[in-house]
């Protein structure tokens, strides 16, 4: 059936992932790439001495990007490879060329190297994206650097912080992500054409023996494919270890989004911050009035998603025996593209949600200043030991007053009268008046404020010019 309603069909294609991730990891790019990856073997065995013409060659980047694929699926259905089947294919439209497709190659020159070239090509967008992310947070954590609002230790009230310091505590863990990944994206090597165990015996035979030439395939490939360089020794696959460090960078990501996410559903509870809603979105089929923080709940989901995911690749590359088992290929068909897919989701989730968060400076205010009295005790009294009070009194006085109004809080449902409680014991020797002017917020947030500009200064803003050419990206999201 054509509406595909006959089949299960990936929600991560589907509903989360943007065409441009899906597109890396399509046949189509795939098979683009192994035909790039024939044409610069055959160019580097001509510039080598090999018997390869310029014709031959030209007839190759003719059909480089006009691939016979239904050849290629017949084809297959009679040897049952799939790279011999695009060989076939590739030679059907070149027939001067046909004799040198793939010389002296295995499946995993073109399988290989195309995996750690549609990685890096993925690693490139996740960075674009991971880079926005850290710029709205940045915008937002300057907005909001000097609002004051409850700060939580085990989500219970604790000293207070800014609605801006807590969004650099998001944007420095997507930071240490993005250290991650530059890493991991500069040593991104190829495996080049190092043969059927990696000794490059073929190639030797090929060049008659003469090592000078072979030393030079894999520098010669690995330039026209635009790598630095081919790992240095392999068996026949490269190491699956490349997997686990790429995917362990996206898990990363995916706990850094997952952490955020779970504040802001926090904080939407308490009613201080909102992730956007759209005006004639439904919240709940039987709660009118809800509105809840699907966005962010979604990143949670796809987030622990990639972070058990990450465990594929590990799994994978330690059980790889010697120079090569196939063990890994269906798990790395799904594991690596779905790793990517997912992350990509989360990171246009967190684009969308990071630019719309929807901040409520009066309830903030309230719930702040429900609990500031107990923040300010210690303020109140260092202020009446300076007036010649006891320390030591006054401390075992503060804590009976505490508890008190906490219980006129939790069990009478009262507002708290902390300050009254203090106001009516003369050893504290403090007006009512005296001590709601104790009750700025701004004087129990620290040094809140100038963490966040030197923060945003110094450290994010070096991060955005270096790649300022990535700026500037937008979400769409399938809500």
């Amino acid at each position: 059936m054509g509406d595909r309603n006959d089949r299960y069909v990936s929600p991560l294609s589907e509903r989360y992932a943007s065409r441009e991730m899906q597109y890396i990891f399509s046949p189509d790019m795939k098979f683009r790439t192994w035909r790039r990856l024939w044409i610069a073997l055959a160019e580097t065995e001509q510039e080598l001495g090999l018997d390869i013409t310029d014709e031959q060659i030209a007839e190759l980047k003719a059909f480089q990007d006009d691939i016979n694929y239904e050849v290629a699926k017949e084809r297959e259905k009679v040897v049952r490879h799939d790279v011999m089947s695009h060989v076939y294919a590739y030679g059907v439209q070149c027939p001067k060329a046909k004799p040198i497709i793939h010389l002296g190659a295995t499946s995993c020159y073109v399988g290989d190297n195309t995996d750690i070239i549609v990685m890096t090509e993925a690693l490139k967008l996740v960075k674009k994206k991971l880079v926005n992310v850290i710029a709205q947070l940045a915008d937002f954590a300057m907005k909001y650097r000097d609002l004051p609002t409850l700060a939580f230790t085990h989500f219970q009230p604790a000293q207070p912080t800014t609605v801006g310091k807590r969004a650099t505590l998001w944007a420095q863990e997507f930071l240490m992500d993005l250290e991650d990944l530059d890493y991991v994206l500069s040593t991104m090597k190829l495996l080049g054409s190092k043969g059927t165990t990696g000794t490059q015996a073929s190639f030797l035979e090929l060049f008659d023996g003469d090592q000078a030439k072979v030393d030079q395939l894999d520098p010669k490939i690995a330039q026209k494919m635009g790598f630095s360089a081919c790992v240095p020794v392999s068996g026949q696959t490269y190491s699956r270890k490349t997997d686990t460090r790429v995917l362990n960078v996206l898990a990363g990501i995916a706990a850094s989004a997952h952490k955020m996410s779970n504040d802001i559903r926090l904080l939407q509870h308490l009613k201080q911050v909102e992730e956007p809603f759209e005006k004639t979105q439904i919240g709940s089929s039987a709660m009118a009035y809800k509105r809840n923080p699907m966005r962010s709940e979604r990143i949670a989901s796809l987030a622990r998603y990639v972070i058990c995911d990450a465990l594929n690749p590990a799994i994978t590359s330690s059980c790889q025996w010697f120079e090569r088992t196939l063990d890994d290929s269906a798990n790395k068909r799904l594991s690596v593209p779905e790793g990517f897919l997912a992350v990509d989701g989360i990171l246009d989730l967190c684009l969308n949600v990071t630019d719309g968060l929807k901040v409520y400076p009066k309830v903030i205010e309230r719930q702040l200043m429900a609990e500031l009295p107990f923040m300010a005790t210690e303020n109140i009294m260092m202020d009446a030991v300076k007036a010649g009070g006891d320390r030591q009194e006054l401390h075992e006085k503060i804590r009976t007053l505490s508890m008190e109004a906490g219980r006129n809080v939790k069990e009478e449902g009262k507002e708290n009268n902390l300050l009254e409680l203090i106001a009516a014991d003369p050893s504290f020797g403090m007006s009512l008046e005296d001590l709601k002017k104790s009750m700025e917020p701004s004087r129990y947030v620290g040094r809140s404020k100038e963490q966040v500009e030197r923060f945003v200064e110094t450290v994010v803003r070096p991060v955005l010019a270096q790649n300022e050419e990535l700026l500037g990206v937008k979400a769409e999201i399938n809500v």
